[in-house]
């Protein structure tokens, strides 16, 4: 069986990536299956007993199925919570794609399954040479969208699915994903999107609280994955 992944990336950041990348794994390892979930760039560490570490890192591993080193799942982890390009340049660092490209490949050789976690939206900068649309161009997986649902939510899917597809890449599928309880006629909203985007919704779910292991393992009953074509079955 050939090694199946997909590049999850959103309308925003905070909008929900990591919660369907663990829902993702969650349902990958229920079927049986090696997963790993990889986040090659994150930018934003809080100390735990003397220990460097980043929620969406840890919520990614907690899901996954095997065990791989932190070096091989995040390339590149900076402190400042902010714009990955910025953080790279305060820390004196260059972010390259050839380190995240071998561990990737490397990681295929170890899991059946890869979900590829993105920083921030689709076009987000890593440094003056690429952005996050050049890694996911350069992995040259099919990418998950999530739509964080709230106001202006149909714009930044409509401007996302166009870059997507201007990058040559497949857009699998979408997620939506309620992250404004108060949110007007998200029914319209969600229709719109449903006939807007070219590719098929795999669900929306509801307001959860915080995004925690627990909540991505309960929140497989939310989505559809037969809807996808290349879902490993």
């Amino acid at each position: 069986m050939s090694v199946f992944s997909c590049f999850v990336t959103g309308t925003d950041t905070d909008i929900g990536k990591t919660l369907v990348s663990a829902t993702l794994l969650h349902q990958l390892k229920r079927q049986g299956l090696r997963t790993v979930g990889m986040k090659p760039v994150a930018a934003g560490c809080v100390l735990q007993q003397g220990q460097r570490s980043n929620a969406d890192i840890e919520q990614l591993q907690q899901a996954s199925s095997i065990e791989t080193p932190l070096e091989m799942r995040c390339q590149y982890l900076f402190d400042p919570f902010c714009a990955p390009h910025i953080a790279a340049a305060r820390n004196g660092v260059q972010i390259e794609l050839a380190p995240i490209v071998q561990q990737y490949h490397a990681l295929q050789t170890l899991a059946d399954a890869i979900i590829i976690e993105g920083v921030g939206g689709f076009c987000v900068p890593l440094s003056a040479q690429y952005d996050t649309a050049d890694l996911a161009q350069r992995l040259n997986a099919p990418v998950l969208l999530v739509v964080g649902l709230r106001l202006g939510c149909i714009n930044h899917a409509l401007l996302t699915q166009e870059a997507v597809r201007a990058r040559g890449l497949q857009l699998l599928g979408w997620v939506g994903n309620l992250i404004d309880p108060h949110m007007a006629y998200p029914d319209e909203n969600i229709a719109t999107l449903k006939q807007k985007l070219h590719a098929p919704c795999l669900g929306i779910i509801p307001r959860l609280t915080c995004s925690t292991p627990q909540q991505a393992g309960q929140a497989v009953r939310y989505l559809d994955f037969a809807s996808l074509s290349s879902w490993p079955h």
